[in-house]
């Protein structure tokens, strides 16, 4: 039985806690998405006050429609764990008052009892009466402690009152709680729909300018396709001149780089608007965009390229529609830093994670960063690196 005991014990302590972790888990959570939509509030101020729609803008609004949805569905999971609580709650005060009757009935009859055989004729004949010297003895105890009996009950009683008490005054927290999380929701939706309804306009400007933009897509296109192109033949020259020259690769620095996948900072603050792989076009939904090798993060106009990881510099070069873009190798990891306006470092520096390789170009009144990771030839999510 003991060993039982310890078991469900144990259990329960451990569903206590993986429950406090995961409420703690979901907190920190809806903190970073209310801290997102505060930075991407900042980049709409900058992009909005473009006289055109652009696509710029409508990334944004999009990101910020994504992350006010994941806002509500935190909150609705957070109303679901006060109702629970709510429920919890009313289960205990029901079994509390139900516990306080049965010591007041209780409490009663012994004041009664205690009453009733006031006078010492009457304790002194009742003992008597007894059929045997044990019941005697037995109602002789009895009568001795019934007043001692009755003030522990009255004690009891107290207590159990001032826990019912308490139990009243925290559902009242709690549902005072629920109420102003519910507000709080309902005011993220109407805030959800109004961006749902800004997000409509200008896909609707966007699609009565077809032609002007379907111009701008095949620009990208060719833009894209010759990075894309440019990277992977350095790549492939780079790794393939070190196994010839048999040039030593730090390894060891890789692996570093490899244990930090998840755990990498940001290049700059911002918000990815354009994601990794095959994406469809946000408002010509039947054409599908080039392939994204990166990531593109809308930041701050002008705002300064760190780098993400420990590297050397391995080359600057300039590209048509992206600017200066600085590739930094780490062992046999590559990352590459595109659309800057002005570097800070050489090829063949040594850098340090956090530092600056220099300031993006304008794009309007924020600046683009496109991002890339790479395992020697094999390009990867630089969303899965970044933390």
């Amino acid at each position: 039985m003991t060993r039982n005991f310890l078991i469900s014990f144990f259990f329960l302590l451990a569903a206590v806690m993986a429950s406090a972790q995961d409420v703690s888990l979901q907190t920190e959570k809806k903190k970073k998405i209310e801290e997102e939509i505060k930075f991407i509030d900042n980049q709409l101020k900058e992009v909005l006050s473009q006289k055109s729609a652009s696509m710029q803008q409508l990334s944004v609004i999009q990101k910020k429609i994504l992350s006010r949805k994941n806002l509500i569905s935190q909150s609705d999971w957070e109303i679901r764990q006060y109702r629970k609580q709510i429920n919890d709650k009313n289960t205990e005060i029901t079994r509390l008052r139900k516990e306080l009757d049965t010591l007041e009935q209780h409490y009663s009859d012994m004041v009664y009892s205690t009453y009733k055989n006031r006078d010492n004729k009457l304790w002194f004949m009742y003992i008597l009466a007894s059929d045997n010297i044990g019941q005697g003895y037995r109602r002789f105890s009895y009568l001795k402690n019934l007043s001692q009996t009755a003030s522990e009950q009255a004690k009891k009683i107290t207590a159990e009152k001032e826990k019912l008490n308490n139990q009243l005054s925290e559902l009242q927290e709690l549902l005072k709680k629920e109420q102003e999380l519910k507000a709080a929701r309902e005011k993220e939706q109407k805030q959800l729909q109004s961006e749902e309804t800004k997000s409509k306009s200008i896909v609707k400007s966007l699609s009565a300018s077809s032609s002007k933009y379907q111009k701008e897509l095949t620009q990208k296109r060719k833009e894209i396709e010759k990075l894309n192109k440019e990277i992977e033949k350095i790549l492939a020259k780079t790794v393939s001149e070190q196994k010839k020259s048999k040039e030593s690769v730090d390894y060891t620095l890789a692996g570093h780089f490899e244990q930090n996948k998840g755990k990498l900072p940001w290049p700059v603050s911002g918000i990815i608007t354009e994601s990794y792989g095959q994406q469809v076009h946000p408002v010509y939904k039947n054409i599908k965009m080039p392939a994204n090798n990166g990531i593109t993060i809308t930041t701050t106009k002008n705002a300064e390229v760190k780098t993400v990881f420990d590297g050397v510099v391995k080359q600057i070069l300039m590209m048509p529609g992206y600017n200066i873009c600085v590739l930094v190798q780490h062992g046999n990891y590559f990352t590459f830093y595109c659309k800057l306006a002005s570097v800070s470092v050489k090829a063949g520096q040594t850098v340090s994670t956090g530092e600056v390789l220099g300031k993006l170009e304008a794009d309007g009144k924020a600046s683009t960063l496109h991002f890339q990771v790479w395992k020697e030839t094999t390009k990867q999510n630089p969303e899965a690196w970044l933390k």
